[in-house]
């Protein structure tokens, strides 16, 4: 008998480490990381194996896939996520939409999971997240699509929907994500493996990302174990 499986779409942030981790208890789980030509995803690959060796993840969890949808065409060289500049420590959500962002993973990730033969598709958005890409009509929608169009029943779940990153955080304590080797930033820097962490990046500490990070961990009540080579916590 097969077993049932789920694709988790994996950035290494700590969102989806918490999610991937999540899912794992319940059956096998395939990590999905889409690269379409973001300038820190380079980092986000190399932290995301590193993550995937912990412990929590052993068993359940598949190696990671990484798959290519380049957005390189389409978004202007002088994006700020092209170009690796990233919007300042409290520029809010809103401005930083990356147009169409969710539809090109799924569109990728249904893909894959039609070929690999899964039928179930989970990604991370919180409570909150103003981007229309992240509704649960555009699910729903998108669910129905991918089905018809590829011919393989495909479900997709956002289990997170209704958490802030907060719970995030106090589920990922419960569950033993190694939260050092999460990478959440727009501007990581290279340092190697020999911090006490082993974590090959440091945050910058200073884009947006890093700010909802910071604040998270401290309204969850949970000790913020990232190296930020940016110690201010306002710019």
């Amino acid at each position: 008998m097969t077993e049932l499986a789920t694709a988790v779409l994996f950035s290494a942030g700590l969102d989806s480490a918490v999610l991937l981790a999540d899912e794992a208890r319940r059956g096998r789980v395939h990590p999905l990381y889409v690269s379409v030509g973001l300038a820190w995803e380079a980092a986000e690959i190399a932290m995301a194996e590193q993550l995937l060796a912990a412990s929590v993840y052993e068993g359940h969890v598949g190696a990671l896939q990484r798959l290519h949808f380049t957005m390189q065409d389409v978004y202007p060289p002088t994006h700020w996520a092209i170009r690796g500049t990233p919007p300042a420590y409290d520029t809010p959500d809103e401005d930083v939409y990356l147009t169409g962002r969710n539809l090109l993973l799924l569109a990728k990730a249904g893909t894959w999971c039609a070929q690999h033969h899964v039928s179930r598709v989970v990604l991370g958005p919180l409570a909150g997240n103003p981007f229309p890409d992240a509704r649960p009509e555009f699910f729903a929608a998108m669910a129905e699509a991918l089905s018809l169009g590829l011919d393989w029943t495909i479900a997709i779940a956002a289990p997170y929907r209704d958490l802030h990153k907060e719970q995030v955080i106090q589920r990922g304590v419960e569950l033993g994500v190694p939260f050092q080797l999460t990478l959440s930033c727009m501007n990581p820097i290279e340092r190697g493996s020999s911090g006490s962490s082993g974590a090959p990046f440091l945050h910058c500490g200073a884009c947006s990302k890093c700010r909802e990070r910071r604040d998270a961990f401290e309204a969850a009540g949970v000790v913020d174990p990232t190296p930020y080579a940016a110690t201010s916590s306002r710019s």
